[in-house]
């Protein structure tokens, strides 16, 4: 199948009459897919090239170096996950191995003033636990600001997908809860698991998520109607978007939340890719 794309810059210099037309199309990959490859989206090429870099730093450790950052506890939301601690098809109630993967995981960069809920204090605003790397903090904080402002963007094309105001949405996110998760998948040998997968099948759980998979990399699939898949591209310079479990939701199913996934297959290389969770205020009332 041909897989959407969208250029965001493209879209937010446009004329009204085109921008219409652009919006329209938005609208139509959501109802469809809910995935579509993202242009023209500002990043500059320095900040994603820090960040890769941070990254493939941190992964290269030995693995008690970096388990000296690990979440201290069962369910504590930030720092490293080491291999076989999750099995995402879970999420969905399909009982499978654990994913071939390990991740660093951070969360929102500081807690905004009147959060007082003991949850969101326990949990969204707990401390991100950092490695003891040159640059890599300030490259993850410069990273995660980023994805901040683009995904504040994307959320104004999507109210204008759907007819509403321009800033329809800036109430709901003007101190979200996104978190930010590095992701690692080491070379496979043989895969001899029944149903293991590098990521199993799953749906997001928040408003959108934006994805940077290692350019040019296989792996990510996203499900069809009639129960096969599809395979997403992963072009360089651009970012990956689709649609979460609450967006599908605040637009009553208007939207989908995709089924997705990234397949595990014998002697595929080491494969890393940057994934940040746009989620709303904590105390945002969702409603169609």
């Amino acid at each position: 199948m041909e897989f959407a794309t969208f250029d965001l810059q493209g879209f937010e210099k446009s004329g009204l009459s085109k921008r219409n037309a652009l919006a329209a199309q938005l609208d139509k990959i959501c109802r469809d897919s809910g995935f579509l490859v993202l242009t023209g989206h500002g990043v500059s090429e320095n900040c994603i090239t820090d960040m890769q870099n941070a990254v493939q730093e941190f992964f290269k450790q030995a693995p008690d170096d970096k388990q000296k950052v690990k979440a201290p506890y069962a369910g504590y939301p930030y720092g490293y996950l080491g291999p076989n601690s999750e099995a995402l098809a879970k999420s969905k109630g399909v009982d499978t191995p654990p994913d071939l993967k390990e991740s660093f995981n951070g969360g929102p960069q500081d807690v905004p003033h009147g959060i007082v809920d003991p949850e969101a204090l326990e949990f969204c605003y707990v401390p991100t636990i950092w490695p003891d790397l040159d640059g890599f903090k300030p490259a993850w904080q410069t990273y995660y600001g980023e994805m901040e402002s683009l995904a504040s963007r994307i959320m104004v094309a999507f109210a204008v997908a759907l007819n509403l105001p321009d800033g329809f949405f800036e109430d709901y996110i003007n101190h979200p809860i996104s978190g930010l998760r590095a992701l690692n998948y080491p070379a496979t040998d043989e895969i001899s698991l029944l149903n293991q997968q590098r990521a199993g099948a799953h749906t997001d759980y928040g408003s959108l998520t934006i994805l940077l998979p290692q350019a040019e990399s296989q792996g990510l699939q996203a499900a069809l109607p009639d129960g096969g898949w599809f395979d997403v591209p992963t072009p360089k310079g651009a970012f990956v978007i689709n649609i979460g479990d609450l967006m599908a939701r605040w637009t009553a199913d208007r939207w989908v939340s995709t089924l997705h996934r990234v397949v595990a297959k014998p002697h595929q290389p080491a494969r890393q890719s940057l994934a940040f969770f746009h989620q709303p205020n904590w105390d945002a009332v969702i409603a169609p």
